[in-house]
Parts: structure tokens; C-alpha cells; sequence
């Protein structure tokens, strides 16, 4: 890490002790800036489509072209978070979102701008965000410490919302003076800030004792990771819903603007100004809340407040009212968010935990990105007042969820067990070599069999998690207190990465279910090299090895590695 941590010194419920640490500090402020002028440039683009043309699903899509790269590419840049240096892919990103939005400057100062080609660059600069976003989430555990992780993750979202408090009133000021085009050229200019703060970032990374995992293997792996892992599938589940019912507030906000209050720019940006001051607020209370709160009752009042802010969005037709329900809005929009961000960021461990932040941004801004497509082809039919009071009776529905997929407890952040010691091997294995069988025997008193079976359950969920397949087991049925635990690793590599990445939550599961094995001898682990028909390459000096050689095992007291 780029500075000493110190635990002691802080409480992760202070919301101002990540700022504590010079490395946040900057990379936060410099953040703030990037954030303002994301906000003044999408004041301009939304704006920028009302003048072009007046159909309501084309202003909606300008949100659609700034979130669907999310969707679209979260995994690869939840890949490419864990696999490379997370503050260099966090400068490509920048580069790549700086050079959309000085084209979009550039081409609207030359009066060339076409709604298409302004969805296209959108798309560009929301691309730059989509491959940064990961990155830039799973770079906050290595610029604070732990306790103060939580923290860190609510001031994250309050630098965007208090530029969300600023810069849509600066952008609608900025677009009635100079143009769309002064908009995107700000955009650009304040990109530099966090550019500069990421290169002087002297980030210390810890080298792997492995070789990278290859870019298609590793998206396979946070897959596996994610779909082995209930507590964060139903957060997925619960942050594309709430995406998809609550992003008509912030597609059709120009049209309520425009259409209910018959307002101009900075009327649109006075409204986004509100909800930001809102997200502020809810951000301060939410150490308060996760206290006070379970985390699905939590959800629950957010979402019954949510409902109501926005049929009161719906039916108001003065300024104040309509800023006022969207002060309420923004707050518990941003309570939402944040604790779905917890609960991914304190689940996941460190080598999956940026493929888990991609796949969790994919959910959220792919249900705002096809919530806005839809809402917005519903206010071209039945008007904005009638998809304003859907989104809210839906959004009051949503807590039933719960009853299905009930929010997991939110707890501290599992660390990584020690690295195992690599078993002995008699073998010439390269670390290719594969497909790795391994057979772990235990032997279970007859009255413990469901006790065992249920226990290992859990361990089967934890091994495909961390990059088993095939996982299976059996009992005999000569000797019903034998069973055998099976699964399989792509290649030896593969194999050493599975049994290094439990965490200690999880390496307390496999003690559990070893401390059913009962018996004089240990705990039985095989290890063989799966090979097909043809496959098997002699060595001058593996030539006196037996067939019986390419068994690998090891015996572990007590319990299974």
C-alpha cells in the first residue's frame, strides 16, 4: 500500500477517517472535480437532445448511451482489475473517456453534432467510466484500511453526489450562456485533475508467487465465483430491479423539466441539483443506518421512500414541491446504492473482488440503462406524468423481493488465508498439466452421515467459488462410513489457485466438516494427473516411474486441504 495503515486510529463508522490517508485524499478531491464535469457534461448532452428533437425516448436514451458500456463490458473490466496494475488501466480509462468528450467538444463547436453522434460519444466516454468503475472501486481496499473500507465506498458516493448537488446548476448556467459545447469542453479539461492524482498514486502491489490467470479463463472464473456465491446473486438480483423500476427519475427528469414545469436548462439542472443535495444527506446517515438496520430493512424503507418521492415527482407541477420530493429521492436512492455496494465489497474476496464490483455495476446501470430505453418509450405513448406514476407503484411493490431473495447480513471482510504449502509432487508437471483429479476420503460415524452431508453442502459451494468443476460426493456402500469428496482443476496452476484462495470464513467450513472424520488414520487426499489415451510424455528420467507413480497424495491430520 502506498501508506502505513494504522487500524487502531481509526472507526470504519467515521465518515471522514478515509480522508485521513494522503493517497484517498487526493485520488477523492481530484474525483470530486471528474465528477462535476460528468455532471455538467450530461446536463449539456440531455439538453442538447431536447433541442434536437422532441421525442422523449431519444432524451432517455442519452442515459441509456452512459450506462449500457457498463453492462456490456463489466466482467472484462472486472478482469482487467484483478489481473493488471489497477492504476494503469485506471489511466487508459480516463484517456479513453477524456478522448470522447474532447471529440463531442470539438464537433459541437463545429455545429456538427447529430443526435446519433451524440449517442455514439456518449457511448465512447461511457465506455472509459465502464472499464474504470471496477478498477477505481477495487483500488479503495489498498488506499485505506479495512475498517475504514465502508466509509471509504459512502465518501466515494457522496464526491459524486455533491458534485451532483453543483454541477447540474453549474452545467444548466454553463449550457444557457456558452452552449452544450462549453459543457463537453469542461468535461474534458477536469479529467486532467484525477489523471494527474492516479500517476503520482505510488502504488505497491503484492506479487503473486502464480502467473496471471489468462484474460478468457479469468472471466470464467468471476463467473464461477459470483454464481457459487448467494449473498451476492441476490444483491445482483435486488440492484438490477431497483435499476430498472427507479431509473424513470433519472431518464424523463429533462422531461419533467421541460413538459411539467415547463422550464428550460437550468430549471433541468436545478432538479438534478436537489436530488444530488438529497444523495448527500442519505450518504451521511448511512453509518447510522447500517447500525440501526438490517440490511433488508434498510432496503425495504429506502424503497417505500423511493416509491413515494417519485409519485409526488408525478403529480407536482411547482419547482419547490418537485425539488423538495427529489431531496428525498436522492437520499434514499443513494442509501440503496451504497449498501449494495457494501455488501458486494465485504463479500467478495481481494482476487475476485473486481469482477465482483463489475458484475454488481453491470446489474445496477444495466437495469438503469434498459429502465430508461423503457420508461422513455412509455412517456412517448402515455406521457411522463403516466410512466412517473408506474415507476413509483412498482417501486412501492419492490420490497415483496424480499421475501425470495432477502438481503445477506452485511459483516467484516473475510482476509485471505495463509498460502498453503504446495504438496509434494513425484511427477514432471508443467503448469499446464491437466486436468488435476483430487480425492479427499473421510471416514463418518453412521449417526453423523446428514450432518456431514449438509456440511458439505457449503464446502462444495466455497471449492466451485474458488475454481473447481465437477465436484461430487459419494459414500460407500460396502462401507458406509467411507466417503469420497471429488472434484476436478483444469490444470495444475489452476489447482494451486483453488487451494490458495479460501478465505478464512471458508476455510472454517472445510475444518468443520473435517472435524466429522473419525479413526485412526488421517484424512486421505489423492491428487492425479488426468490423462487421456496417447497424452502421457516420458522423460529420460521420469522412465523408471510406474503407472502407480502418477498417484499424488498427501496426508493431512485432521483435516482437508
Amino acid at each position: 500500500m502506498s501508506q502505513a495503515r494504522k487500524p487502531e486510529t481509526f472507526r470504519g463508522d467515521e465518515i471522514t477517517a478515509p480522508l485521513r490517508h494522503i493517497t484517498f485524499r487526493r485520488i477523492w478531491l481530484a474525483g470530486l472535480l471528474s465528477n462535476m464535469g460528468a455532471l455538467i457534461r450530461s446536463v449539456g448532452a440531455a439538453w442538447a437532445m431536447t433541442q434536437m428533437t422532441s421525442s422523449a425516448d431519444m432524451v432517455a436514451l442519452v442515459q441509456t448511451a452512459l450506462t449500457l458500456p457498463v453492462m456490456l463490458i463489466a466482467m472484462p473490466a472486472g478482469a482487467i482489475a484483478d489481473m493488471h496494475d489497477r492504476r494503469i488501466v485506471s489511466l487508459i480509462s480516463l484517456g479513453i473517456a477524456l478522448t470522447g468528450a474532447g471529440v463531442l467538444a470539438v464537433l459541437a463547436w463545429l455545429n456538427m453534432v447529430t443526435p446519433l453522434l451524440l449517442l455514439a460519444l456518449c457511448f465512447v466516454v461511457g465506455s472509459g467510466v465502464a472499464l474504470m468503475d471496477p478498477t477505481w472501486q477495487s483500488s479503495i481496499s489498498e488506499q485505506v484500511p479495512p475498517d475504514a473500507l465502508p466509509a471509504a465506498i459512502a465518501l466515494n458516493s457522496i464526491s459524486y453526489n455533491i458534485a451532483r448537488s453543483v454541477g447540474p446548476a453549474l452545467g444548466g448556467i454553463v449550457v444557457a450562456t456558452a452552449g452544450a459545447v462549453a459543457a463537453f469542453a469542461i468535461n474534458a479539461l477536469l479529467y486532467l485533475p484525477l489523471m494527474l492524482a492516479l500517476f503520482f498514486w505510488k502504488r505497491v502491489a503484492e506479487p503473486s508467487r502464480l502467473p496471471r490467470e489468462q484474460f478468457s479463463r479469468a472471466i470464467v472464473s468471476g463467473v464461477r465465483y459470483i454464481t457459487n456465491s448467494p449473498s451476492i446473486k441476490i444483491v445482483l438480483v435486488r440492484s438490477m430491479v431497483t435499476g430498472v423500476v427507479g431509473g424513470a427519475i433519472i431518464a424523463l427528469m429533462p422531461i419533467v423539466a421541460r413538459d411539467l414545469l415547463h422550464g428550460g436548462a437550468q430549471t433541468y439542472g436545478l432538479l438534478l441539483s436537489a436530488f444530488g443535495i438529497g444523495a448527500v444527506i442519505g450518504a451521511l446517515y448511512i453509518p447510522e443506518m447500517r447500525k440501526r438496520l438490517s440490511g433488508e430493512a434498510a432496503i425495504r424503507a429506502c424503497t417505500l421512500s423511493m416509491g413515494g418521492s417519485l409519485l409526488a415527482v408525478a403529480l407536482c407541477r411547482g419547482l419547490v414541491l418537485t425539488a423538495t420530493a427529489l431531496v428525498l429521492a436522492g437520499a434514499v436512492w443513494m442509501m440503496v446504492w451504497v449498501l449494495f455496494n457494501v455488501g458486494v465489497q465485504l463479500s467478495a474476496p481481494r482476487w475476485v473482488a473486481g469482477r465482483s464490483l463489475a458484475a454488481y455495476q453491470a446489474a445496477g446501470s444495466g437495469g438503469v440503462a434498459i429502465g430508461s430505453w423503457g420508461w422513455g418509450n412509455l412517456a412517448d405513448a402515455a406521457g411522463v406524468e403516466t410512466a412517473l406514476l408506474i415507476s413509483g407503484a412498482l417501486m412501492l411493490l419492490s420490497p415483496l423481493l424480499g421475501l425470495w431473495f432477502p438481503m445477506p447480513r452485511i459483516g467484516a471482510r473475510g482476509e485471505e488465508a495463509e498460502p498453503l504449502e504446495d504438496p509434494d509432487v513425484r511427477l514432471d508437471l508443467s503448469g499446464r498439466s491437466g486436468p488435476l483429479v483430487v480425492e479427499i476420503e473421510y471416514r463418518v460415524a453412521q449417526e453423523n452421515a446428514r450432518a456431514f452431508h449438509n456440511a458439505m453442502q457449503a464446502v462444495q459451494l466455497f471449492r466451485q467459488r474458488n475454481g473447481a468443476y465437477g465436484w461430487s460426493i459419494a459414500r460407500n456402500i460396502a462401507d458406509p462410513e467411507s466417503w469420497t469428496e471429488r472434484y476436478h482443476c483444469p490444470t495444475w496452476f489452476d489447482y494451486l489457485r483453488q487451494r490458495n484462495r479460501a478465505t478464512q470464513s471458508e476455510r472454517a467450513l472445510e475444518r468443520g466438516a473435517a472435524a466429522f472424520h473419525i479413526g485412526p488414520e488421517p484424512i486421505r487426499v489423492r491428487r492425479m494427473l488426468e490423462r487421456p489415451f496417447g497424452s502421457v510424455r516420458w522423460k529420460e528420467d521420469n522412465a523408471n516411474y510406474s503407472e502407480d507413480d502418477a498417484l499424488l497424495h498427501e496426508n493431512i491430520p485432521g483435516r482437508s486441504r
